[in-house]
């Protein structure tokens, strides 16, 4: 297993927490702040995904004139988490 919390920037969520396991399969997902139905939904969507497939999807989502998003930000975790090594 392996696990990140993430500070996010440019968006109104704070952090996103992911666990997911050596086969890169997301396990959980919480962000913490943001328009709560969204990112709860986001969170239960993405659970049991592959993190190569959730980056796909939510890499580059925008939220209005941001230049990010939650799926933006999610996506960045992702690709750090993907990068580090596994937890013993």
């Amino acid at each position: 297993m392996k696990s990140i919390s993430y500070k996010t920037t440019g968006t109104c969520s704070k952090y996103i927490d992911i666990t997911a396991d050596d086969n890169d399969i997301i396990q959980s997902v919480t962000i913490h702040g943001g328009c709560p139905g969204n990112t709860l939904g986001i969170s239960q969507l993405v659970v049991g995904m592959k993190i190569d497939d959730v980056i796909a999807r939510t890499q580059g989502v925008k939220c209005g004139a941001k230049p990010t998003s939650c799926p933006d930000q999610l996506s960045i975790a992702l690709k750090q988490l993907k990068d580090s090594p596994s937890e013993s």
